[in-house]
């Protein structure tokens, strides 16, 4: 598999960083989402991202046990480079590699159907385009925010329902005996 070098992953964040940083150079576009976080008062802001980061990292530990139900050798990453997530700004950027890198861990390794596979990697990289999305002012990145969020969502009950099917036939994996 070939990697993309993390110096066009970084060159990647920086148009991200000046969505994220739009009501320094062009408040008169609106807040942006720091705009949204601190409309809810300082302890409201605090209990919203406090919430957040402990879904990311809940849904990075379902990311993370899901590659480590699958052998090794068909891994296209390891397992704890889901934790990448954390790495704001560059996560936006990374978020696509992660699931792309699962989404080939997927396949390496055999036991997903390919459709529902196939669904799992464009719910992935559907809800990463939108949360870019959501950093747009107005109602545009309002909108792109709630249906990243809904997306977000519907990808950790389908990587859920991956991981318990990787459990249930761990046994059977058509990979398994090489990593033995």
């Amino acid at each position: 598999m070939v990697s993309t070098p993390p110096a066009a992953k970084l060159l990647l964040t920086v148009p991200i960083c000046g969505l994220l940083t739009q009501p320094l150079w062009a408040p008169q576009w609106g807040a942006g989402i720091l705009g949204e976080v601190h409309a809810l008062g300082p302890a409201g802001s605090i209990v919203a991202v406090a919430v957040f980061f402990a879904l990311v990292a809940c849904y990075c530990r379902h990311l993370q046990r899901l590659l480590k139900a699958i052998p090794a050798p068909a891994r296209a990453a390891a397992p704890r480079s889901v934790w990448w997530m954390f790495a704001i700004p560059y996560n936006f950027v990374e978020d696509f590699f992660i699931v792309a890198a699962i989404a080939a861990s997927l396949r390496n390794d055999g036991r997903i159907e390919p459709a529902q596979r196939q669904r799992w990697r464009r719910l992935g990289l559907g809800w990463c385009g939108l949360q870019i999305l959501s950093l747009l002012p107005g109602a545009i990145g309002v909108a792109a925010g709630a249906a990243a969020l809904l997306a977000w969502a519907a990808h950790w009950a389908s990587s859920v329902r991956l991981l318990r099917i990787l459990g249930d036939t761990a046994c059977a994996a058509p990979n398994a005996a090489a990593s033995v």
